[in-house]
């Protein structure tokens, strides 16, 4: 398949202004000009920064964290096993393997490979980047292995005998495409692919799910639903939850608006009615409703941001007996639930540091009880491990300075017990982390995470890296990162995340508050920490450097062409840059709901204040900047990056471009890349702002 979802021979070659736009070109992703012109500047940016001893000794201390044997083998169930995807020095591209809870428990459990990836790719010539495994409940046997060609989204399906650990011979296949396909049972599945002209919407997702019966060819598959051509994609599957089991079809009308259905016996599909920009999920008797704005139903008000739980059936047959899980409050949002066989855990977060709460189902109000608050700037989560079968949990603690330890825990039955230790890759006694509150242009207070030597002297020179994303309503909480901790807190520097809006750190209204016309806010806040920075002395702007990926590499982009007298660098990843053709580019249609459509005049109006590359011009002074992309990124794809690079290297800014052929949305197909990718980011910016 191709990446180009529009062909620049077709595209407008002009924006609405009468500008000519004179890097169509290299909207050809695959085209030999432009990949001979994305080796060339590779090259020109691998020399300039990647070839000293010290940035050579950089790349291998970030792949030695990335490639630890000492790391957590993170576990998910199935059956009686508890799977693993590990990848390391010797198995680069990972082996999916299995083991038994009580080997689990052992320092060194005993795993048993299930599929070998590397043998697999070498086997069959392919870069197999593994995607995911659906297994059929009960038994667990079989499952629909997706692999993705050199990480991109798109993968091929395969189905997969887990006793045998082999694939199985004329078993379901399908062929690399943006497919949504699960199980409805041992010869039947739902499949949502690119079923040829027509089946596919402007966002590059599936447009029709149809039910496929095992020895048949595809094309005979029978419909069960058909979504419109500006739909985003539409989904079907069976929750197979014994005793309740349910077929529904999803149809995701935009980002973050969205239908479900119920699907009967006769094919027939009855809508559970809730607003479109409302979460639902179903657990055996119950369902779950997330309000993503005030909603009033028989006579009540729910806030945005609530959990609500009613009995499916009752509400399917118009009853609206609600109870209200969680409520947020000013400094409160909820992050996750989890369910075990009889509770609901909740993960809340309160100035976006976690605590627990657990959930049991009764009359009236649920019973509720504390599981756990994290440490000082923390974060704590926890999910059950077997919905069907058990209350036991996973639960994780982590922090920047922080390692995660896994604990393993039975609600009900006291508390948990440390059961995996992460490694510390740097000595944190060194450092201490503080959170902090900047003020925005509106007024508005924007929390954030400073990591900084305990000694640190307030003289505004010392070396900061500020990190942000604002958008999808992704919440940027404290983690450990052994890579950051080696490339930049060790080198002396201070590293800042800023929890910008656009975000989901306070909830739905975060989020909203950075949506479409009001994206400037988000770029407003992250100015407003920066600014926060100076006036407290921790840095200045020839000693401040920006990084962010995707939305981020957006915000990166603007904080460059808005605000560009802030930083001494700033590092652009996997970004949208183009907002009049991001549409237009891979699957950038399917993200109108968050920044707006540019083909509609009076929306671009406000769209290009925010677009960095309508917006770079001549004889300004822009930090140098480097963008960084992959050629096998088919969400938001590598041609933002280029683009932008080639106008700003036009105009004679100091701008570089590093383009990995591999790799995909994280830009890496696997942890030699990612460490390359991470040492490059690191290495640009400590050089500009040291």
């Amino acid at each position: 398949m191709t990446h180009a979802a529009t062909s620049p021979a077709t595209a407008s070659a002009t924006s609405p202004e009468g500008h000519a736009d004179t890097h169509l070109w290299l909207e050809d992703i695959d085209g030999a000009k432009p990949l001979a012109w994305v080796k060339q500047h590779n090259a020109e940016t691998v020399q300039k920064y990647a070839q000293t001893p010290e940035f050579k000794q950089l790349d291998a201390r970030i792949l030695e964290v990335l490639d630890s044997n000492a790391r957590i083998p993170m576990v998910n169930k199935i059956g009686d096993s508890y799977y693993n995807l590990w990848r390391d020095k010797e198995h680069p591209k990972g082996l999916w393997r299995r083991t038994s809870l009580a080997e689990y428990r052992k320092p060194q459990p005993a795993w048993e490979t299930v599929i070998d990836l590397d043998a697999l790719s070498k086997a069959e010539n392919e870069n197999w980047v593994w995607h995911s495994a659906q297994c059929l409940k009960p038994d667990n046997q079989r499952c629909l292995v997706s692999l993705s060609r050199g990480g991109a989204d798109a993968d091929v399906v395969r189905e997969f005998d887990l006793r045998d650990k082999q694939f199985v011979k004329g078993g379901f296949e399908l062929p690399e495409a943006k497919s949504n396909v699960a199980w409805k049972d041992r010869d039947h599945l739902y499949v949502a692919t690119d079923f040829g002209p027509g089946s596919m919407t402007t966002s590059s997702y599936p447009r029709i799910v149809k039910e496929w019966k095992r020895g048949t060819p595809l094309t005979t598959a029978v419909t069960v639903y058909e979504g419109k051509t500006d739909d985003m994609t539409v989904a079907a599957f069976r929750d197979n939850t014994p005793g309740f089991e349910r077929d529904f079809v999803n149809r995701q009308l935009a980002f973050y608006d969205s239908e479900t259905y119920l699907r009967g016996k006769d094919g027939k599909l009855t809508k559970i009615d809730v607003p479109n920009d409302t979460n639902t999920s179903v657990e055996r008797e119950w369902l779950l409703i997330e309000p993503r704005n005030d909603w009033t139903v028989a006579g009540k008000t729910y806030k945005s941001g609530s959990l609500l739980a009613t009995k499916f059936d009752d509400y399917m047959a118009g009853k609206r007996d609600i109870t209200v899980l969680f409520e947020p409050t000013d400094s409160t949002a909820l992050d996750g639930h989890s369910w075990t066989r009889h509770h609901l855990i909740l993960n809340v977060m309160e100035n976006v540091v976690n605590k627990l709460e657990v959930l049991t189902p009764q009359e009236g109000a649920w019973k509720r009880e504390n599981l756990g608050g994290a440490p000082a700037l923390s974060t704590i989560a926890a999910g059950g491990i077997d919905a069907d079968d058990s209350d036991d949990y996973f639960l994780t603690v982590s922090g920047f300075l922080q390692p995660t330890t896994l604990y393993y825990g039975k609600l009900g039955q006291g508390e948990p017990s440390a059961l995996k230790n992460s490694p510390s890759f740097f000595d944190a006694s060194r450092y201490t982390v503080s959170q902090h509150f900047a003020t925005s242009k509106d007024g508005t207070r924007v929390p954030y995470f400073e990591i900084a030597p305990k000694n640190l002297q307030a003289n505004g020179k010392n070396p900061t890296l500020q990190y942000g994303y604002g958008g999808f309503e992704v919440s940027l909480q404290p983690s450990y990162s052994g890579s950051m901790g080696r490339a930049w807190l060790e080198q002396g520097g201070v590293y800042v995340i800023a929890n910008i809006r656009g975000g989901g750190e306070y909830g739905p209204r975060w989020h909203k508050a950075a949506l479409k016309a009001n994206r400037l806010r988000a770029y407003e806040d992250f100015a407003a920490v920066s600014e926060d920075l100076f006036a407290r002395k921790i840095t200045s702007p020839q000693h401040l450097g920006a990084m962010g990926g995707s939305n981020g590499g957006l915000l990166m982009g603007n904080m460059l062409t808005l605000y560009p007298q802030l930083y001494g660098a700033i590092v652009s990843q996997v970004a949208l840059l183009d907002m009049q053709r991001y549409t237009h580019l891979s699957a950038g249609a399917s993200w109108i709901a968050e920044y707006g459509d540019p083909d509609k005049p009076a929306e671009w109006a406000w769209i290009k204040t925010f677009s960095p590359y309508a917006n770079a011009k001549a004889s300004q002074k822009y930090p140098p900047t480097l963008f960084t992309t992959s050629t096998r990124d088919d969400r938001v794809g590598p041609v933002h990056a280029r683009k932008m690079y080639a106008k700003l290297a036009d105009l004679g800014y100091d701008a570089s471009f590093y383009e990995n052929i591999e790799g995909g949305h994280g830009a890496a197909a696997d942890n030699k890349q990612s460490a390359f990718m991470n040492a490059l980011g690191y290495t640009y910016l400590w050089e500009h702002v040291k």
